[in-house]
């Protein structure tokens, strides 16, 4: 059969990527071919579909028999929606100050969630049980949002990764408190890939009772999940995914991007390509004077500080966004799609900006 006739035009330079966020990649060939597979006839509406069915059976193989799996459009979605099922009315999210949830998401916890934020200052954006304490108190003061819920990231948003000891530690102290614990897990595959660990050694076997499940930043064209972790914790997850207006009518066309994605390998091979391209980057620009590495590159991240007028230049030249411009820190995302010859361009094109 031929292929049906289009419309169509392609806008961009598909042989132009640059540095500014693995969400600027596109979609990898397996998931698109996944899509394709799972288009034609009919399915159930609203998650009744084979396609989603299948997914927990994947996301079981990956964190154990209890865990079940709440397809979203995004990430602010699937944050939202988790922290909203492990929350009262009156309940608060202790997480650090540079999280996404507190950052990056327009004030949707708060706005949509209902939820306070009560944020802790942190060196390497984790978040450790003396931190925790910071904010955790007032249970029976009325006058005060009860902490309930502690969220860290992994990997972190400053490219730093939680050791499951770390994790662990963090699950037990806010257990003891009554708080539940949230990982939002929108590059959980960057750290899995390099801890060399199961993605279940650092959530369910340590005590994390949900999590925000990435794809779109590892390959996924659009798509992310709730996946509960500790069924009792947590509660009226449909009812809030849909009250939310994360409810997918079509979900088989997020689900099997998931499916493709963690089905076989193809998400630890997309992590572990876009870390090495990371640590690529870091070892080239590393060299580069007037460049100083600032945290330690541990997935795909790599975040550094260079002359603001240099900055601006290679902007010019390669997408990225500066972290704090008045510092002039900057961050530099790889992808699953970035190539060895792409980094030794950017590292290429730094040092005759250096050199300027």
């Amino acid at each position: 059969m031929n292929p049906p006739k289009t419309d169509a035009r392609r806008h961009h330079d598909p042989e132009v990527r640059g540095f500014a966020s693995d969400n600027y990649a596109g979609a990898h060939p397996e998931v698109l071919a996944a899509l394709a597979l799972a288009n034609g006839g009919h399915q159930i509406a609203y998650g009744e579909d084979e396609y989603t069915e299948n997914l927990q059976r994947v996301i079981r193989s990956h964190f154990g028999a209890g865990a079940e799996a709440f397809p979203v459009f995004n990430g602010t979605g699937a944050n939202v929606v988790a922290l909203q099922a492990v929350t009262d009315r009156w309940g608060a999210v202790v997480c650090a100050e540079s999280a996404h949830i507190n950052v990056d998401e327009g004030g949707a916890p708060e706005r949509m969630g209902g939820l306070k934020l009560l944020t802790v200052p942190t060196p390497d954006g984790k978040l450790t049980p003396d931190l925790i304490d910071r904010q955790a108190y007032g249970w029976d003061d009325e006058h005060r949002a009860m902490p309930q819920v502690v969220s860290i990231t992994q990997s972190t948003e400053l490219g730093t990764l939680y050791t499951p000891d770390e994790i662990r530690a963090i699950c037990e102290h806010a257990h003891a408190h009554g708080m539940k614990v949230h990982l939002d897990g929108s590059r959980i595959a960057n750290a899995a890939a390099s801890l060399d660990v199961p993605m279940r050694t650092f959530t369910n076997a340590v005590g994390v009772d949900l999590l925000s499940l990435g794809g779109t930043k590892n390959g996924a064209l659009y798509g992310e999940a709730v996946v509960v972790l500790n069924q009792d914790a947590v509660r009226h997850m449909k009812h809030l995914r849909k009250l939310s207006m994360q409810l997918a009518s079509k979900m088989r066309f997020v689900s099997v991007q998931l499916e493709a994605l963690l089905a076989r390998d193809l998400w630890l091979r997309n992590a572990r390509h876009s870390n090495e391209m990371a640590r690529r980057l870091a070892e080239g620009v590393r060299a580069v004077h007037g460049v100083e590495i600032l945290h330690p590159v541990q997935a795909n991240a790599v975040f550094a500080r260079l002359p603001h007028d240099v900055g601006e230049r290679l902007q010019k030249r390669f997408r990225f966004y500066f972290w704090d411009e008045a510092a002039g820190d900057v961050r530099w995302m790889c992808a699953f799609d970035t190539t060895e010859d792409d980094v030794d361009a950017f590292v290429a094109a730094l040092k005759e900006e250096t050199a300027r």
